[in-house]
């Protein structure tokens, strides 16, 4: 049974008592549902494959993989060839980052639940040492698994453009989003449900104000 990020009328309150024109987004938009992982070793699994693809092909790729193995384990993965692998959708390297994950946490060099222990900033950087994870993917591992509640993203690009819609800037640089991660901060992964539904065309007529490409 599919499980979903957990959040309520708390979080909801908090966030349109900081900010109207998310308020608004929020109104208008209603409950978001976005499935979570909680097994970790398939959550990361998950977030290598999306790297840089859409999230349609990201989909797809993830429940072929899914229908195959049923239970995503490192030693499911291992059992699988390199070309096996990249049959599913995947690149050369997502397949070397995937099995690299997989063969260290088999040996113990790499111990996920330990993850469990640590503070946001802690686990970005314990996953970073794993080859091919930067901040983006440790960040997706930490709201779609962990459900840490204060996750946004700067590195994700449909989170930059929601913001866009959102709040009509042409350009989100790093001192603009900290306003926003500190306005919506402790409850900044819910904000980014909503600021993904934006950015996807959950409400009409939004338009995305990044300078037109020469």
């Amino acid at each position: 049974m599919e499980q979903y990020f957990q959040y309520g009328e708390k979080e909801i309150a908090y966030l349109k008592g900081k900010d109207k024109r998310l308020a608004d987004m929020i109104d208008k938009i209603g409950l978001v549902k976005r499935r979570v992982i909680p097994d970790l070793f398939p959550a990361l699994v998950h977030s290598i494959i999306g790297q840089q693809i859409s999230t349609k092909a990201h989909e797809t790729v993830w429940q072929k993989l899914v229908s195959s193995l049923e239970n995503i384990t490192p030693e499911k993965i291992l059992d699988l060839s390199p070309k096996t692998l990249q049959a599913f959708g995947m690149t050369f390297k997502k397949v070397e980052y995937i099995r690299n994950a997989a063969q260290q946490i088999v040996s113990g060099e790499f111990d996920m639940q330990a993850l469990h222990t640590m503070n946001d900033a802690e686990v970005c950087k314990c996953l970073s040492e794993l080859k091919g994870i930067g901040v983006w993917s440790a960040e997706m591992l930490m709201l779609f698994s962990m459900q840490r509640p204060d996750i946004l993203s700067y590195g994700d690009l449909a989170i930059q453009r929601g913001l866009r819609m959102i709040y009509h800037h042409r350009i989100i640089d790093r001192k603009l989003f900290e306003k926003y991660r500190r306005r919506y901060s402790p409850y900044g992964s819910v904000a980014s449900l909503y600021i993904w539904a934006v950015a996807g065309g959950a409400v009409a007529d939004m338009k995305d104000y990044a300078p037109k490409k020469p």
